[in-house]
């Protein structure tokens, strides 16, 4: 199960417990809002968090925001109740954490199975296991509601005992692979957090980083993060027009069954022709959303 291409170009988390957060949620310029059920929530608060994010979800109002549930894990005392409460609300994906490998994956594939079809589920890739099954957890993809992965850095870099450094040198390796394994099955697959809410420069620099491993948006822990995440994640304007010039050339009835083509100086395949349909499928629902 893939998704058809749309904005993700910024997620962000909001403490389901906050009932301020979640209705100004409703009005921010956010592709995804996630209500967190995890790690923004203190133990005493998870039932009402819980509660909170079912009534979220049931009322709307969030427009054509993608809107994620992230749960607590199976391996805790809060996960069963979370996941049966999030497939009952019917959101668009619900997101789980520290999933090790395909076993995990289909183990909340059970636990989802009376979730709506339009439930998606959403996984996060933080932990050291999940770096080596990197593979084998896209796969399970083709037989689950799996759709999206979701990079923790935060967990990783605490497994690791890794220093979490400007260029994220330490991670980089256990990046670029989850970006492969994920496009390589039909997921998307957004990059982590950044955790220094008012270092405006260095969230550029890092987006910059994600765009150029090919990560489809970021998760983000601010609304102050999402001018410049929605903004490093939209197609410019050359990509836009260079696309269409690619799809318009293959279009061409002179270039039937032509593999390859010369377009604007440049050599473009049948793959370009993939990529460039893609870019343009999302640059047109940005313009959408924008728009509404």
């Amino acid at each position: 199960m893939t998704d058809l291409p749309r904005p993700r170009r910024s997620a962000l988390y909001m403490p389901a417990s906050n009932a301020k957060a979640v209705e100004k949620a409703r009005a921010l310029d956010a592709d995804v809002i996630i209500l967190d059920l995890e790690d923004a929530v203190a133990p005493e608060m998870k039932l009402a968090a819980r509660e909170a994010a079912v009534a979220a979800v049931k009322a709307g109002g969030f427009g054509p925001r993608e809107i994620v549930i992230r749960t607590n894990g199976l391996d805790t005392p809060w996960g069963a109740d979370d996941l049966k409460a999030a497939a009952e609300a019917g959101p668009d994906a619900v997101l789980v954490p520290k999933v090790n490998d395909a076993a995990d994956v289909h183990a909340y594939e059970a636990a989802l199975h009376a979730a709506p079809v339009h439930t998606r589920l959403w996984t996060m890739i933080e932990t050291a296991k999940a770096a080596f099954h990197l593979w084998e957890i896209a796969e399970a993809a083709r037989t689950t509601r799996l759709s999206a992965w979701v990079m923790g850095v935060n967990d990783l870099a605490k497994e690791m005992r890794a220093r979490q450094t400007p260029g994220r040198e330490a991670f980089l390796p256990i990046l670029s692979q989850a970006v492969a394994a994920a496009h390589g099955h039909g997921l998307s697959i957004l990059d982590g957090v950044h955790n220094d809410i008012d270092d405006l420069a260095a969230l550029e620099t890092v987006c910059g980083q994600a765009v150029d491993f090919g990560f489809d948006g970021k998760t983000l822990i601010h609304p102050k993060h999402l001018e410049i995440c929605n903004r490093a994640f939209s197609p410019g304007d050359d990509e836009i027009a260079w696309s269409r010039a690619v799809i318009a050339a293959f279009a061409a009835p002179e270039n039937t069954g032509k593999g390859a083509l010369r377009v604007e100086g440049r050599m473009a395949e049948r793959l370009h022709l993939v990529q460039a349909q893609r870019l343009v499928a999302v640059s047109e629902a940005i313009a959408a959303k924008t728009a509404g």
